[in-house]
Formats: C-alpha cells, structure tokens, sequence
C-alpha cells in the first residue's frame, strides 16, 4: 500500500532528523571552534578555521558511515540557508544609492574576472568547476558566492575547499598590500572605500582592509561589498541555465528557466526586500546576520569533512595560480575603471 504523503510526513521529518544529527552535531562542534578562533583573529573570520579543521579531520581519519549523511546535509542545505540570511545585509535604499556609482567598477571586475577565469583556467587546464568558482569567488564575494554556485555546477567537495582556500590567501595578502596602494595614490577614504569594496572578496577581510587604510573608509567599504553581493543572483541564474543545456542539449522556455533559479536566491531576494520594509529591527538583523555566518562556518566544516586529499593534490599549482592572475586583474580593474570615472580627487 502507498503513503499518504501527508500523514506521514512528521514519521519522515523524524526518521529523517535520526538520520542527520549526528553528522549535523560534528559539523556544528567545529563550527564553534572556528567562531572562537575567528573571534580572536578576525581577519580569518569563522569561514577559513571551519575548512581547515576539516580538512585536518579528513586527512587523519575519513568520516564515518554513520556521520555521512548529516555531514552532506549540512554542506548542502545548510549552506543555502546560509545564503538566504545574507539578505537581511541589504535594503533596496543602499543599493540604489551605492549601486549608482560602484556599479561601473562593479561590472566591469566582474566581467574582466569571468572572462580571465575562462580563458586563463582553460588554457592552464584547469577543470571547468574550480576554474569557475575561484572565479565567481574572486569576483563576486569569496565563500558566499562560492557557497551560492557550489551547488548549481554540482562542484566537487576537494574543489571546493581549493577554491576557498585560494580565494582565502589572496584576501590575506590585500589587507597587506591594498592600503599601501591606497596611500601611494593619495586615495581619499571615500574611494579607497569603493577599491576595497570591489577588488577584495569576503567581508572580514574587506573590514580588515578599510580599517587599516583609515576608519573613515569602512562604512562605505562594506556597503560596497554588499551591494556587490547581488551580482550572485544573476550569476547563479546563467550558471544553471547553462548546465540545464548542457545537460540536457535543448533550448529552454521561460517557464523552464524560472524553475532552474535555486529556492536559496528566491529566499535571499525575498529577505532583502523584508529588511527594506524596515521589517527587520537592528537586533534581529545583527542576529540573522551572525546566524549566516554560523552557518556557512557548519557547512564549509562539513565541506572540509568530505574533501578528496587525492583530487586536493591532483589539482596542482594551476588553481592558485589562476587565483593571482584574477586577484591582480580585479584589483587593476577597478583602480582603472575608479580613475576613468574621476573617482581620484
């Protein structure tokens, strides 16, 4: 006899949450190390800990049988839930308003970064997944992004954690470099603002950044980096439209298109327009906001769980070096397009 569907979802739901927890558990348990570690250096954040101690995990001992399912759970789900709470950054007020003049160096990074990704990585053959998401990574907004196309490309666990990780170094070394370039242009903080919130990637990094260049940069900086976020949505849409036809060779109607966008950027669109209603009070923003990056620590630690040391080695040199290229081409970019604006003063 058939299940009513129905009737026996809360049997399914629980049978379900045995099957998951404790997979889920492990991942969390990691995650709070991670939140402590980035706690105390900020600059990592909660993202990079979270992947490297699973990783580490990994390498000393796979997951067991049992722990399997939670742990590709939260990789998965987790992570898209992760996504749709990163909309409670935005209101369609500071979009408009940062939209208007960073979207210029806005585009054009991110179209000079796709293309480099493209014809850089195929040329340094590099496998089609990692060459794009260490470029949605470098152009859009590191872990999130990453986060956001894993799922659409169906990307490997080892590409991945290699793509956040390249990603990663490069974040570090603009906290170094950046602000000196800042200060050998004679940027005033306002622009430095919008260099540093469209040439580096993850938002802690994008703070340390600022920070070190002047205080005074920072509000901006981050506004910049949030806007820029938006660019997922657009991205993510193409990316599955176009491994809908490859997979399936076909032409596609808009009926079928609308059905290929993720439920997660739905979600995401949807909590942005919630926190622009005013909706969402400042508490509850600074909560859901933390809960993203919580999560995103879970999932990156289930990601770091399930990583391929092999396909890790196999990879190579070429990842990270595709990774410099971009990160110079994004960084030139932006000064570029900054200073063909009249964004100097």
């Amino acid at each position: 006899m058939q299940l009513s569907p129905v009737p026996t979802l809360p049997r399914r739901l629980g049978l379900r949450t045995l099957d998951v927890w404790p997979g889920v558990l492990v991942c969390v348990l990691i995650a709070i190390v991670a939140t402590v570690i980035g706690h105390f250096v900020p600059i990592l954040g909660a993202a990079v800990p979270a992947i490297v101690i699973g990783v580490a995990i990994a390498l000393v001992r796979r997951p067991a049988e049992r722990l399997r399912a939670g742990i590709a759970y939260s990789s998965k789900f987790l992570l898209q839930c992760a996504v749709v709470l990163l909309g409670a950054q935005l209101s369609l007020v500071s979009i408009f308003q940062v939209g208007v003049e960073s979207l210029p160096v806005m585009l054009s990074s991110l179209a000079v970064c796709l293309f480099g990704a493209w014809a850089i990585g195929r040329a340094f053959g590099i496998e089609p997944r990692l060459r794009t998401l260490i470029g949605v990574g470098t152009g859009i907004c590191g872990a999130s992004a990453i986060a956001a196309v894993a799922p659409v490309i169906g990307a490997a666990s080892a590409e991945i954690a290699y793509a956040i990780s390249t990603i990663f170094l490069f974040n570090i070394l603009a906290v170094v470099i950046f602000p000196a370039i800042g200060h050998l242009l004679s940027m005033d903080p306002h622009t430095f603002g919008l260099f540093a919130g469209t040439a580096v990637n993850d938002t802690s990094s994008v703070v340390a950044t600022a920070s070190v260049f002047s205080a005074a940069a920072l509000g901006f900086a981050v506004v910049v980096k949030l806007v820029r976020t938006l660019m997922i949505i657009p991205i993510t849409v193409t990316l599955a439209v176009v491994e809908a036809r490859r997979t399936n060779g076909s032409r596609m109607s808009g009926r079928q298109i609308g059905r290929l966008v993720p439920w997660f950027l739905i979600g995401f669109v949807v909590v942005a327009v919630i926190n622009s209603l005013g909706v969402i009070t400042p508490g509850l923003q600074a909560f859901l906001v933390q809960a993203s990056i919580f999560l995103i620590a879970v999932a990156l630690a289930a990601i770091g769980l399930s990583t391929d040391a092999a396909a890790l080695r196999r990879a190579g040199w070429r990842p990270l070096a595709l990774g410099a290229v971009l990160w110079v081409l994004v960084a030139a970019t932006s000064l570029l397009v900054i200073w063909a604006t009249g964004g100097f003063h």
